[in-house]
């Protein structure tokens, strides 16, 4: 098994890194012949519009919406999970529209208003310590996409922060920076069992 990671823009090194410090063969996905290399592919954390704009220029845009939707598993983070998503709320950006989600750009605010929090997350044990930079969150989900972990306002709202569906998952925060491997050991052992 080999796992891409979308090597645009944004932590992709850290997501290698993570991705080798649990074996797994990995590397940087920048053109649709890398992309054909894969079994599974991971679309960082970074600048969600940059990502797409990239993507859009080097002709992988509809490559790996095709992938996706012949199956191939997919792990987005942060503007990663905004990539995967089929819409946004507050203007336009190229997304692949493959994850029935409507995202919030930098919901929880500016660089400024970034924070770690520790989640609890369907199926893991102990909970993951999230790092959250100008973070979005999932304003709205359809039928088919199980919530793995929320995070609750001061004022009682809840919002999605990891979301899976079928064989994408996806999360509002940066698993890459952390120690923790679960969540990257979660989408080996799904492409492993699917």
């Amino acid at each position: 098994m080999t796992v891409g990671v979308l090597a645009l823009q944004g932590d992709f090194r850290e997501h290698i890194a993570m991705l080798r410090s649990i074996d797994v063969d990995t590397y940087e996905v920048r053109t649709p012949e890398d992309l054909e290399r894969c079994d599974a592919l991971v679309i960082p954390g970074g600048e969600s519009t940059t990502i797409g704009k990239l993507a859009t220029r080097y002709g992988l845009i509809e490559p790996i919406r095709q992938r996706c939707e012949d199956g191939m598993p997919m792990f987005g983070t942060c503007a990663g999970m905004i990539f995967l998503a089929t819409a946004t709320t507050g203007g336009f950006q190229p997304q692949l529209g493959v994850l029935d989600a409507a995202v919030e750009r930098n919901a929880f605010g500016r660089q400024v208003d970034s924070f770690e929090a520790d989640l609890t997350v369907s199926g893991l044990e102990d909970p993951i310590h999230a790092v959250f930079i100008r973070a979005p969150w999932i304003d709205k989900i359809g039928a088919d996409v199980e919530v793995l972990a929320s995070v609750t306002e001061p004022g009682g709202a809840v919002h999605p922060v990891l979301v899976r569906q079928g064989r994408i998952l996806a999360s509002s925060f940066h698993p890459e920076l952390t120690g923790d491997t679960r969540l990257h050991q979660l989408f080996v052992d799904s492409i492993a069992s699917g």
